[in-house]
């Protein structure tokens, strides 16, 4: 099965999460004028039960083309958010589906190098798909007491189509 690669917008993403961007967001000086605050461009759930926000950065590797979708992760107590530091273009890859999705139920963005994603609290999402090497991104999620994180494995692949 292919899944088409689609530019990622605001409203495609909106049942999966927020797309962080500048461009149309709220903004307003800050700082005597300095520096232009782009205000509230996604939200951070971390739950209850000692939640925390844990600041991370990953740096990622590209993996072979043609890119290969075998499982979907999600994370049931918080959301997840990731920036790239570099602008440099990567992949978003989102299913729908209750306990397990299928390859059918796959979407596919390709993000600007400019845009940022914040999954929503329970999306199913490929873990980060970069398209260069060591591209760093800025990692906001949950940490604390419980499980967030859950991986669901399909029988058969899906391939990427772009």
């Amino acid at each position: 099965m292919k899944v088409e690669v689609r530019p990622l917008t605001r409203s495609d993403f909106v049942a999966y999460g927020d797309v962080i961007e500048t461009a149309g967001a709220a903004h307003y000086a800050i700082n005597e004028g300095t520096a232009e605050r782009y205000h509230d461009l996604a939200r951070v759930d971390v739950g209850g039960s000692g939640g925390r926000v844990l600041i991370n950065i990953f740096v990622g590797q590209p993996r072979p083309r043609p890119i290969a979708i075998r499982m979907v992760e999600r994370h049931p107590l918080g959301t997840q958010c990731f920036m790239p530091l570099q602008q440099q273009d990567y992949l978003v890859v989102v299913a729908d589906g209750g306990a397990a999705p299928r390859p059918s139920s796959l979407r596919a963005f390709l993000a600007r190098g400019t845009q940022g994603v914040s999954y929503h609290r329970n999306v199913w999402h490929h873990p980060l798909l970069v398209l260069e090497a060591d591209s760093r991104f800025l990692v906001v999620d949950r940490g604390g007491e419980g499980k967030n994180l859950e991986e669901s494995y399909f029988a058969e692949p899906a391939v990427l189509d772009w």
